[in-house]
């Protein structure tokens, strides 16, 4: 369910990404109080046709919360280009609330975070809500960006080293610019990750590893700790960035007859998939409050329970293997195997 929120305040971080703030009016704090971690998706019309993107939450967890997301600019992105060229205060946006299970809830341990670019948005969240929380908590930030001047949120991780000193480590890293200090330029690719990571910390002590950014990175990080030993559950991902060219099941054929049963907040209802057709884009063409927002694999709004029948996903970069293991399945990549297949949104 989307509410129309107003945009209370617009922070310019870089030449080509702003921070939006939205008021929350009291009677909706219960519904957009967030952990740590967890995105929202804003919805506009153009031309009549209806746009969604999902934005991580950078601000810390509050009893009050504080909505504020960061927006980079994408190339003919309608949305990002909006936002950086037209949205100004005053406005009213539609806003889901908050969703997302790359979360971290505060608790005691050692954590790290490997991000890229606009990655930094949900891991702002986490380590700053971790050490403002948990005095016996501690965390390494693992950034890299392209230049400095394109580097986001740069005073708030500053304001985090001085804040906490003995509990929050900070190594920054620059893809195309020289630094006076720190590590060298260059890409965190795999085999880097994998020279730099045990010189810098003890990898066992490691609780819980949070890697967000572009395709590439994530998936260079997961296997450099792979390599380490490092248990899968203790990795948790989240892809900003997908390669177009990234490898996709093949299509297959729908099934004849196919037909999806769908039950979406305690109402249920079966119809017909047409060929080719996702499994959300045969209910939305009957319930159009089906949730969704990306539809490209990578938030995970859409996670249904698999009650009955098989599907292929065409690809997976918002579920862990064990939602997988578990029936989960997303319904914006995952096409009927079987004629009738059952899908709960409720679960």
């Amino acid at each position: 369910m989307f509410h129309p929120l107003q945009v209370r305040e617009i922070e310019r971080l870089t030449d080509d990404a702003v921070a939006v703030t939205f008021t929350v009016p009291p009677e909706l704090h219960a519904t957009f109080r967030h952990t740590p971690g967890q995105h929202i998706a804003l919805r506009r019309s153009v031309d009549g046709q209806e746009i969604r993107r999902t934005y991580s939450i950078c601000a810390p967890a509050t009893d009050q919360p504080v909505l504020r997301v960061g927006i980079r600019l994408v190339e003919d992105g309608a949305f990002s280009t909006y936002a950086l060229k037209e949205l100004a205060v005053g406005d009213t946006v539609e806003v889901m609330a908050p969703a997302g299970r790359f979360t971290l809830a505060p608790r005691p341990g050692h954590f790290v975070g490997i991000v890229g670019g606009s990655g930094i948005t949900p891991v702002l969240s986490i380590a700053t809500t971790l050490l403002a929380r948990q005095p016996d908590a501690r965390f390494c930030l693992i950034r890299s960006d392209r230049t400095a001047a394109s580097t986001m949120f740069l005073e708030e991780v500053a304001d985090l080293k001085d804040r906490y000193p003995q509990r929050f480590q900070l190594l920054h890293t620059l893809s195309r610019e020289e630094q006076q200090a720190g590590l060298p330029s260059g890409r965190l690719d795999e085999d880097r990750l994998r020279s730099l990571l045990p010189a810098l910390l003890t990898i066992d002590s490691v609780d819980g590893w949070y890697l967000c950014g572009p395709y590439g990175l994530v998936q260079g990080a997961e296997r450099a700790l792979h390599t380490l030993g490092v248990p899968r559950t203790r990795i948790h991902e989240e892809i900003f960035h997908v390669d177009n060219g990234t490898a996709t099941a093949p299509a297959v054929p729908t099934p004849a007859h196919s037909t999806v049963t769908a039950t979406l907040d305690g109402r249920s209802g079966t119809w017909p998939v047409h060929d080719g057709e996702s499994l959300l884009e045969a209910v939305l063409r009957n319930r159009a409050d089906a949730p969704y927002a990306c539809k490209g694999g990578v938030c995970g709004t859409c996670r249904g329970f698999l009650v009955k029948g098989e599907v292929r996903m065409d690809r997976n970069f918002a579920l862990e293997s064990d939602e997988v293991d578990a029936g989960y399945v997303l319904a914006c990549q995952s096409h009927p195997a079987t004629e009738k297949v059952e899908l709960d949104f409720d679960r």
